[in-house]
């Protein structure tokens, strides 16, 4: 039972809510700091904490904030914050340290390790701000710093506290900046990646702060205006409020459950945005008064909010279930909306204690000193469902598969900013993602091997397409090839950066190796032409000759046709025939397909071979190909006016024909141009043709229209000419068709 005078005790000990900005952080003596930290670990080393706060005091010397303040003043207080979330020893005194190797001439890392130690010195190490190089841009330089930061972050969580306290004391005094721009930038840059940062590892109150403090310098005006509103509001209600806290404590009482009662008022920001969002009032806003019901046990959580439902009706809509499924941060409470006294809609947050810490410090609440060199026990922070590795992964895993840095921060954002559905694999694993995800983000989200021989999925037994967005519940089965190969227009069938940048990852394998095949396969066949056996000539010999780095890069630059064989062969062979090792090289395509073509002669489809789509060729066509760099080989008609373009080029010419020795399922594209009457139910004579002639309708446009007639443009999938004629013939016996011909782009345009 909870007692009256707890009640009080409880109300006494919350925070009010400032109007402008937050109080600065307490400024401790090195005597205070160190007692501070020895309060929740007690085998923190004192003489240690001392001298590094009077190293860094010693260091930055006179040193000015601008606000005055001595600048030493400054990580002082970020490790005082630190302490707010009781991190080890190590930490406090890296927050201590952090500006000196930057902001101090006579300190280096060096200092920092011998003083304090390793674990100190890399931790400096990982937050120290980074040099500054010259970028193309502003946000190219913020890329490249938040693509570094991370990979810090993701080897010590550590790192990133670190970095949150100094942008959150940051925050707290940027009012001090003189100009208006400076202080913008800032907030921008805190609201886009440090407060999602601070989120994602379960530091609510960090990430809420940090919004806030730059909603206040981004747009002072709405959020005066709200405030206005909040205070208005809080006044009309302050009874109800109060009489709705006590009807908890009245609920809790009657279901013997021990419990206290935390009073919650929604921060500026977040109800700004949630008005921008849903284009809603603001007194329609549900959650602006809240209420935390802390109890002992998950039993309890469960037993008041049955208790609350019976006592008040519910907004089903707004019940959220975080226990059983939590965020992927760790947060873990019951969230539900009921109309209490007076009508007023109140959120209810029930949680334990446990919980509650986990709310309040994130992966800090999980921190050990005793079991881990990190501080971090990783068993504790398993069974709170909270792994700040595994919250990280997301980031290091999208700089494992390459890409630029604007490209890293661009799907860095929208891994944060997304909110989540969750899966699950046929064997019962929960899987999280970003709302919106699809089959091929799941399968990368399981295991990079899944995702790179992704072929199909089932979801919930039924084949579905890789297009299908998932719900929540859906258990996922994804049908896999057996060799790895890119997703065709996987662009469209993925939403998370991890998943996009492993399949750029994979094409760009793929392509490197493709074209090394080509390249090595041009060169030897060349090396035949002029009596010489590949088999006897040393290529590393050759490749250094002809300036490469390897053999495998002289393979690629031919494949790419950023050199020539012949300039090659000429460099390796003085006085050989180079015009015999130019000669134009004869290939043979399949003639359903160029499929047999990827294992005659090291070709892809879409890698390192391509239908031109100007005159799409189809298998009967008289052909030739054109070598495009880093495209490969280009398949043209004969006819086609791209070819005709390059009759100063031979050296990129390659002479072809459709081969008879094989038969394959892949079809080719024919475009046809169809004129007929301007009437109902035409196109869909024309579409039925077409199907019981056996040709596949890829696409359809318009290319012209009169009052009597209209002229569609069909891509039709064929066998190969003869079907194409075929199905050409068919078209011209409808009555309703005056004219059928065959088309290349330039005929289009």
């Amino acid at each position: 039972m909870t007692s009256r005078a707890a009640r009080l005790e409880d109300r006494a000990g919350e925070t009010p809510q400032p109007r402008a900005i937050r109080a600065d952080v307490p400024f401790l003596t090195a005597e205070q700091l160190a007692d501070t930290v020895i309060t929740y670990q007690p085998d923190a080393d004192r003489d240690r904490l001392l001298r590094a706060y009077n190293f860094a005091r010693e260091k930055h010397g006179e040193q000015l904030r601008q606000s005055g303040d001595p600048y030493y003043s400054h990580p002082v207080r970020v490790a005082t914050l630190l302490t707010t979330i009781k991190l080890d020893d190590a930490t406090v005194i890296a927050g201590l340290l952090h500006d000196t190797v930057e902001d101090c001439e006579d300190v280096d890392f060096s200092d920092i390790a011998d003083q304090f130690g390793a674990d100190v010195a890399e931790l400096v190490d990982g937050v120290t701000k980074l040099g500054q190089l010259e970028y193309q841009s502003e946000a190219t330089k913020q890329a490249e710093n938040f693509q570094k930061f991370i990979l810090a972050t993701v080897n010590d969580v550590r790192v990133l506290l670190i970095k949150l306290a100094d942008r959150m004391h940051n925050m707290r005094t940027l009012h001090f900046k003189r100009k208006e721009e400076s202080r913008r930038r800032v907030a921008r840059e805190t609201m886009d990646l440090y407060a999602p940062l601070a989120r994602r590892i379960g530091l609510h109150y960090v990430a809420s702060e940090m919004e806030d403090l730059s909603f206040l310098h981004l747009n002072p005006e709405a959020r005066e205006q709200i405030l206005n509103q909040l205070e208005a509001l809080e006044s009309e209600n302050k009874d109800d409020l109060e009489r709705i806290r006590e009807a908890i404590y009245e609920v809790m009482d009657r279901e013997q459950i021990p419990c206290r009662v935390k009073g919650r008022r929604k921060e500026p920001y977040s109800i700004w945005r949630k008005l921008e969002k849903k284009s809603i009032s603001f007194r329609d806003v549900a959650d602006i008064f809240g209420f935390r019901v802390i109890v002992d046990t998950v039993p309890h959580c469960y037993q008041a909010l049955g208790a609350f439902h019976t006592a008040w009706a519910c907004l089903p809509d707004r019940f959220r279930d975080f226990i059983s499924v939590p965020k992927p941060n760790g947060y873990t409470s019951l969230h539900t909306t009921v109309r209490a006294s007076g009508n007023r809609l109140v959120e209810l947050q029930i949680r334990t204690e446990e919980m509650d810490d986990t709310a309040e410090r994130g992966v800090a609440a999980h921190w050990s000193y005793k079991n881990s060199a990190y501080g971090f026990d990783p068993e504790s922070s398993k069974a709170a469902g909270l792994d700040p590795a595994a919250n990280l992964r997301a980031f290091g895993e999208l700089l494992s598969h390459g890409g630029d840095a604007d490209e890293f921060l661009e799907h860095a954002k929208m891994e944060m900013y997304r909110t989540h559905v969750f899966a699950f694999t046929p064997k019962g694993r929960l899987v999280l993602l970003p709302a919106g995800s699809m089959p091929l983000d799941f399968a990368y989200a399981v295991h990079t091997a899944v995702g790179d021989t992704c072929e199909g999925v089932k979801i919930n037994g039924v084949p579905r397409g890789l297009r299908t967005a998932l719900n929540n519940g859906d258990v996922v089965e994804i049908i896999r090839r057996s060799d790895p190969r890119p997703v065709a227009g996987y662009e469209a069938l993925t939403v998370t950066g991890r998943a996009r940048a492993a399949q750029r990852k994979l094409r760009r394998e793929l392509e490197t190796s493709e074209f090394e095949r080509l390249g090595q396969s041009m060169l030897e066949r060349s090396l035949r032409r002029v009596d010489i056996d590949p088999v006897t000539v040393d290529m590393r010999r050759i490749a250094k000759r002809a300036g490469h780095q390897g053999v495998s890069a002289m393979f690629e630059a031919i494949g790419r046709s950023h050199d020539q064989v012949h300039r090659i062969i000429l460099l390796a062979f003085p006085g050989v025939d180079t015009e015999v090792a130019a000669e134009h090289e004869r290939v043979t395509l399949d003639e359903a397909s160029p499929r047999d073509l990827i294992v005659s002669e090291g070709l892809k489809p879409g890698v390192t071979l391509h239908l031109g789509e100007c005159c799409h060729p189809i298998p009967g066509d008289r052909i030739i190909g054109l070598r495009e760099p880093d495209k490969g080989l280009v398949v043209h008609t004969i006819y086609c006016s791209t070819v005709a373009k390059y009759d100063d080029q031979p050296d990129r010419w390659v002479d072809l024909q459709w081969s008879e020795l094989a038969k394959s399922g892949v079809r080719a594209v024919g475009r046809i141009a169809v004129n007929a009457a301007n009437a109902k139910g035409v196109l869909a004579q024309q579409c039925n043709v077409v199907a019981q002639a056996g040709g596949n309708i890829t696409g359809v446009r318009t290319r012209s229209r009169g009052p009597g007639f209209i002229e569609l443009v069909f891509d039709i999938e064929v066998d190969d000419l003869r079907h194409l004629e075929q199905i050409k013939a068919a078209l011209r016996a409808l009555a309703v068709v005056e004219r059928v011909e065959r088309l290349e782009e330039s005929d289009f345009e």
